[in-house]
């Protein structure tokens, strides 16, 4: 089965830190471009930051600039999301995606998606 499961979330206070990981089964990420996406409750999915195969173009969001930071090991098979100077803003489910083709986008045009996981940042 191809399946994307994350790990990491949790409750934090203001300016705190998270390590977000998705690990993959079923694939070698080694050959796909990986996503991070949220959803803060009541608004829509929004790209967070992405990275293309090995790891020669990463993108992200102005808001996270500086404090969100993308990674990949893919002998692990395994993404990583790097979040510090957590704000109540960064709030809500985090889901990890995979694509085989296309550029590094921030778009959720992704073939493969994990259930998603919670961060909660107090205010």
């Amino acid at each position: 089965q191809l399946q994307l499961v994350e790990s990491g979330g949790g409750f934090v206070h203001y300016g705190g830190s998270l390590r977000l990981s998705c690990t993959a089964s079923g694939f070698n990420l080694e050959n796909y471009t990986i996503g991070w996406f949220r959803q803060p409750p009541g608004k829509g999915r929004e790209g967070v930051s992405c990275i293309k195969r090995n790891a020669e173009v990463t993108r992200r969001i102005d808001s996270v600039l500086g404090r969100f930071f993308i990674s990949r090991d893919d002998k692990q098979n395994t993404i990583f999301l790097q979040m510090n100077d957590l704000k109540p803003e960064d709030a809500g489910v985090y889901y990890c995606a995979a694509r085989r083709l296309g550029l590094c986008h921030l778009t959720p045009t992704y073939d493969y998606w994990g259930q998603g996981i919670q961060v909660t940042v107090s205010s």
